[in-house]
């Protein structure tokens, strides 16, 4: 509440406040026993409409000066307004019922790729849809159901067998209880492991590193039963804090675990909705010294759930992010859906979870 203080009376003028000079021009006192009257008068006469004058002048302050303060008082409450509707909005990023969807990426060849994923990766074909209209084929794969498991979306666009994966894009991350069997088996079936099974640097937790047909990366961790298999993806980007901040305030994800390993000259941070051990994670990698990435042509996003696609829309502007596809429901199944860049430009979609659910069904 702004308070309006109100003006000080000494603007008013008073006639008393007038001063006059104690002898006329011919040298008499007024103050004699022989006052000119017309003198006086005079004088009075040239005094009054001065003091009118000066009287509706400070009138025109008053107002004018009140007319200011109303201005910004009411600028004021309306800053204090919007500033409580933003908070209030980002408040409830916090409340909303997120959860990592699916990842979204291009392959080549779709058929290859579900043979290998179902095959060495062990993961289940979920459900497969063709869009001849429109020229592509989607096949969904994972570890369990879509309404409580975060799954891959593969797209293969009609005519196009390779994409360029880039620089950004760093590795998805699989959690197995026998590494090194895991890998046995990739061999075995013709896969390409590009880093044998060990202990990650830095640390004891063994993995190794595969790749798919496409050449995507996968990192294979070993841990103990987990419900949730498909457990992170690693994304490179160019100013860390940054990005948690980013993914904090506008995503709503937590910091798990940060971690800076100087000797590598690298610093990762893992953001999610819940334990790493129960949820698929976001792992955001910085290395040293590096600001900008080639994003290349496979990668495409990430589908996170949302009890809102307009606020989450309306958060997401308030943190500075852009917004590439306005809130709002997807030609011909009305699911709700809004798209954005984080501040490396990776692209995230909203999606409404009741819409999600009904369109599984």
């Amino acid at each position: 509440m702004v308070r309006i203080i109100p003006m000080a009376s000494t603007l008013r003028p008073s006639l008393s406040s007038f001063m006059f000079s104690s002898t006329n021009r011919m040298g008499f006192s007024l103050s004699s026993s022989y006052p000119s009257r017309r003198f006086f008068i005079l004088h009075l006469g040239t005094a009054v409409p001065r003091m009118q004058c000066i009287g509706l002048k400070s009138s025109k302050l008053l107002r004018g000066e009140g007319n200011r303060m109303a201005v910004v008082a009411a600028g004021n409450m309306a800053q204090a307004s919007t500033s409580a509707a933003q908070e209030d909005v980002l408040d409830w990023v916090k409340k909303d019922q997120r959860r990592m969807l699916h990842v979204v990426y291009r392959v080549g060849d779709v058929d290859r790729t579900i043979k290998f994923y179902t095959e060495c990766l062990g993961m289940k074909l979920l459900r497969k849809r063709d869009i001849p209209e429109e020229r592509y084929t989607n096949a969904f794969l994972g570890y369990g159901p879509e309404d409580s498991h975060f799954v891959i979306e593969l797209t293969y666009n009609y005519g196009v067998d390779k994409y360029d994966i880039g620089t950004g894009f760093g590795h998805f991350g699989i959690a197995v209880e026998d590494v090194a069997k895991t890998v046995e088996l990739i061999k075995a079936k013709g896969g390409k492991v590009t880093r044998e099974p060990g202990p990650v640097k830095g640390g004891s937790t063994v993995i190794a590193f595969i790749e798919d047909p496409d050449g995507y990366k996968f990192e294979l961790l070993e841990r103990g039963p987990t419900p949730e298999p498909l457990c992170q993806v690693m994304l490179r980007v160019g100013d860390l804090d940054r990005s948690i901040t980013f993914y904090e305030k506008a995503f709503g994800m937590e910091l798990l675990r940060k971690r800076d390993n100087p000797e590598y000259k690298y610093t990762i941070a893992m953001m999610g909705y819940g334990p790493e051990d129960k949820n698929a994670v976001m792992e955001l990698t910085y290395n040293y010294g590096v600001m900008e990435y080639d994003k290349g042509t496979g990668y495409a996003q990430i589908a996170i759930g949302t009890d809102d696609v307009y606020k989450t829309a309306e958060a997401i502007k308030l943190c500075g992010g852009k917004i590439t596809r306005e809130p709002g429901p997807l030609p011909g199944i009305n699911t709700k859906i809004t798209a954005c860049l984080d501040p490396d430009g990776w692209k995230v979609v909203f999606v409404d979870n009741i819409d999600f659910l009904k369109e599984l069904e």
